[in-house]
């Protein structure tokens, strides 16, 4: 197998040129023609995470988030792309285009939410959807939503608004959607999913009634790791695929 290879089997799905205008997706470290046996998945590319991956003789890591982001002014000998570079680990980073492909970060989200009918709550662009939203298996008041929701996605803690009401229907984006609170509230949402939040949005999901629930950035986007492993394992059995131990959400709850 070579990166290029890879790379081509996730376009196929999630088109990396369907990604967000600010976003910087892609081979972003590394060449289409390195062969390739084994691959590291991650959520984030740092540099815990490539030492795990030259300890494993990984020869790609494939993430969410770009390792490489805004420009280059520098290069420090302690930083991830310096040391990709320096291992020769290739990097592929599927971000914004993963999250509104089908079956990618969202679609999982929806999954591991239970959601049925699950539908476009908002779009970025025709096709595109940068929300989904669907029904619960059974409507429940806010409290109980929220601590479904923390079981769900293994939380250690989260934060949320008491919308006062029942939740039957619930709008969700991964990580830094809240933004997209008005959509859901407009959309006749009860509850929305994500994994930020700033005080006056949730100032303002109070006052339309809504639970809005901040999950955490991590806990709403590394759930697509795996499946994204399975894909590839399915399409290149050949491949030694593994998921980072090293990575973890850098937040803690006391």
């Amino acid at each position: 197998m070579t990166t290029g290879e890879l790379y081509d089997f996730i376009d196929a799905f999630a088109p990396f040129g369907s990604a967000m205008d600010f976003d910087n997706p892609g081979l972003l470290v590394g060449e289409r023609s390195t062969s390739v046996q084994t691959v590291l998945f991650s959520l984030d590319i740092t540099p815990e995470v490539i030492t795990e991956g030259k300890n494993i003789g990984a020869q790609l890591i494939i993430s969410h988030h770009p390792v490489i982001f805004n420009a280059l002014k520098q290069l420090k000998t302690n930083t991830a792309p310096y040391l990709l570079a320096k291992y020769g680990i290739d990097a592929i980073c599927a971000h914004t285009n993963l999250d509104m492909a089908p079956g990618g970060v969202n679609t999982v989200l929806a999954q591991r939410l239970q959601l049925k009918n699950v539908r476009t709550l908002s779009e970025y662009a025709p096709n595109l959807p940068e929300a989904l939203m669907g029904e619960l298996q059974e409507p429940l008041t806010p409290l109980p939503f929220a601590q479904q929701v923390k079981q769900q996605l293994h939380c250690d803690g989260l934060r949320y608004t008491d919308g006062k009401r029942l939740v039957k229907t619930v709008g969700l984006c991964s990580g830094g959607g809240t933004d997209l609170l008005y959509a859901a509230a407009a959309a006749g949402c009860e509850g929305f999913v994500t994994g930020e939040s700033k005080h006056n949005l949730l100032l303002d999901a109070e006052q339309l009634q809504l639970t809005l629930i901040d999950a955490g950035h991590f806990e709403t986007e590394d759930i697509v790791m795996e499946p994204l492993m399975q894909k590839v394992k399915e399409a290149f059995p050949k491949l030694y695929c593994i998921k980072s131990k090293v990575m973890h959400s850098p937040a803690h709850y006391i």
